[in-house]
């Protein structure tokens, strides 16, 4: 077995923006672990961040992490914009503010501690962890919806 952990994360939200869930899978060894959680209001593509941050959150120590989301903003966030964002005073090239960009500072925090190796998958292609993720984020959604009435 790999000394790697394997983190699968997937954000949904009911509405754009409206509830959204996040949902995380985390494979170590012979060990995996399962997360989800719930916001009021926000989008999809914050709960895609938050659905990493808090993965991140779990990690005990630091160790080599393969990550993989069916996010584009995700993914391309971080490998792709994230530099320049913080080269540019969180401005994007068009010297717009970078969206939600509180919560990819929070997650640019966790980045400096961990190695993350970062891989995009296609979402609703069959791949059963991110399968599994889809499902957390909307029984997130779902319990949140029901604790509410």
């Amino acid at each position: 077995m790999s000394d790697k952990v394997k983190i699968y994360t997937d954000g949904a939200c009911s509405g754009n923006p409206g509830v959204g869930g996040w949902g995380v899978v985390m494979l170590y060894k012979d060990h995996k672990k399962t997360l989800y959680g719930s916001k009021e209001h926000t989008t999809n593509n914050c709960m895609e961040l938050i659905a990493v941050i808090e993965a991140l959150k779990m990690m005990k120590k630091s160790i080599p992490i393969d990550l993989y989301t069916d996010s584009k903003y995700v993914s391309d966030g971080v490998t792709k914009w994230l530099p320049n964002w913080k080269k540019n005073n969180w401005k994007k090239s068009n010297k717009k503010p970078v969206l939600n960009s509180e919560i990819w500072k929070e997650l640019d925090e966790y980045l400096q501690i961990f190695s993350v190796n970062w891989y995009w998958i296609k979402g609703h292609a069959g791949h059963c962890y991110n399968e599994e993720t889809d499902l957390l984020a909307r029984e997130a959604i779902r319990l949140h919806k029901l604790n509410k009435r």
